[in-house]
């Protein structure tokens, strides 16, 4: 891999629904599992979703562009149209937005395609792209 990949661990409430969430509906395989916890292959990337109910869910939000964006959330940027595919595909599948696809920050540096939704245990995840990936961090 080009770049470092980065590991991530999160609390759900059920490692079936996990399963079926981060495996069946956003199509990341897993890895290793135990019956506390299982790995899967996010983008390349590694997250491991722990067993811990309590610990699950977003709280805060933050004003970003006119809404309201859950402070604590992981995702993903994809080129655009792996977005777009992503998009659709949530949507036919049902998925509550918090944050419907849209574009934020148009005309600014930074320009992106993003949408916000929760995972069974109400932890927030965010999908983005850039038209100009040069744009990811500019000021």
């Amino acid at each position: 891999m080009d770049i470092p990949r980065f590991h991530l661990a999160f609390p759900v409430r059920d490692l079936a629904e996990a399963r079926a969430f981060y495996g069946g509906l956003l199509g990341c395989p897993e890895g290793r599992s135990s019956a506390e916890w299982v790995d899967f292959d996010f983008y390349g990337h590694q997250i491991v979703a722990h067993l811990s109910p309590d610990e699950a869910g977003h709280k805060a939000t933050n004003p970003v562009d006119g809404h309201d964006v859950p402070v604590r959330h992981f995702g993903a940027i994809l080129t655009l149209p792996q977005w777009e595919a992503l998009s659709q595909k949530l949507k036919a599948a049902g998925t509550k937005f918090v944050i419907e696809p849209n574009i934020r920050f148009k005309g600014q540096p930074g320009e992106q395609a993003t949408m916000f939704f929760l995972d069974p245990s109400g932890n927030a995840l965010e999908f983005k792209a850039f038209a100009d990936d040069s744009m990811v961090f500019a000021k």
